[in-house]
């Protein structure tokens, strides 16, 4: 991606974030995407365009160096699943339920 999607995130704002906020977040495109799956292929791509990005700014933060395996393995489900599960059977769906947790905890902390 040459322009970054989320603007203000890549500025900075995103290393802001703790990581439960920023993998609530990703998770939230992860639901954009399921809704759109099967139903509105540029509304979906879309969504997985901007999860993708949330991703990549995640694994750039530099807090989260001894976590880089665990999300960029999520990372790599999510893209599974994206291109239909054929890897290791991924489905979006069941991915909802992994990043609801961080949004759940995100939402406890404040």
């Amino acid at each position: 991606m040459n322009q970054p999607i989320h603007k203000d995130l890549a500025k900075g704002k995103w290393f802001k974030l703790s990581l439960a906020e920023q993998l609530g977040n990703i998770g939230s495109e992860v639901s954009r995407a399921e809704r759109q799956e099967n139903k509105n292929p540029v509304l979906f791509q879309k969504a997985a365009d901007r999860a993708l990005e949330l991703f990549d700014l995640t694994l750039s933060d530099k807090r989260w160096l001894g976590r880089l395996r665990e999300i960029g393995r999520a990372r790599e489900v999510f893209c599974d699943a994206v291109l239909g599960g054929k890897e290791y059977g991924t489905r979006l769906k069941d991915l909802q339920k992994y990043f609801d947790q961080f949004a759940i905890f995100a939402n406890k902390s404040f």
